[in-house]
């Protein structure tokens, strides 16, 4: 198993120095799946907050710009693509999430934080139609580029 690299050898935390790594094209997908009601997915259109699938569209985009001052030793990225697509299903809202950069570290925590956002907004803007609307199922689909190669999610 590989060490894990945001402690220092004494076992305290710290920032990853990544000035030695090359700029490579690196790519994140993420997934969240919010539960609804049946009855507070019909709503959704009616909503006087405004669309929620839009606002959390948004609200992921903009989470995943600012991810390093959410998650504490994250870098700040130039992102060059963020993207959220929110999709109405039976049972509830599933989102899925893509970020890129060229640089020396990957835009994983982005993806997650764009889908962990999304989310969120999606509670926010329908809780009060339901307290248990539930978030599940935050995960790393897949990811390309860096030293450790690509990775890819299997989903049984």
């Amino acid at each position: 198993m590989k060490k894990l690299s945001h402690y220092d050898p004494a076992g305290s935390p710290r920032m990853v120095d990544v000035s030695q790594k090359d700029d490579t094209r690196r790519t994140a997908r993420a997934h969240a799946f919010v539960r609804i009601a049946p009855a507070v997915l019909r709503k959704l259109p009616a909503n006087p907050k405004g669309n929620p699938l839009e606002i959390a569209r948004i609200a992921g985009i903009a989470a995943a710009k600012r991810t390093s001052e959410i998650i504490p030793l994250c870098h700040p990225l130039m992102l060059t693509h963020a993207d959220v697509e929110v999709t109405v299903e039976k049972k509830g809202v599933r989102i899925v999430t893509a970020a890129a950069t060229t640089g020396p570290t990957g835009v994983e925590m982005e993806a997650l934080t764009a889908a962990a956002a999304a989310a969120l907004t999606v509670y926010d803007m329908t809780k009060a139609l339901d307290k248990s609307i539930e978030i599940q199922d935050l995960y790393l689909l897949e990811k390309t580029g860096g030293k450790s190669g690509n990775y890819s999610r299997k989903i049984p």
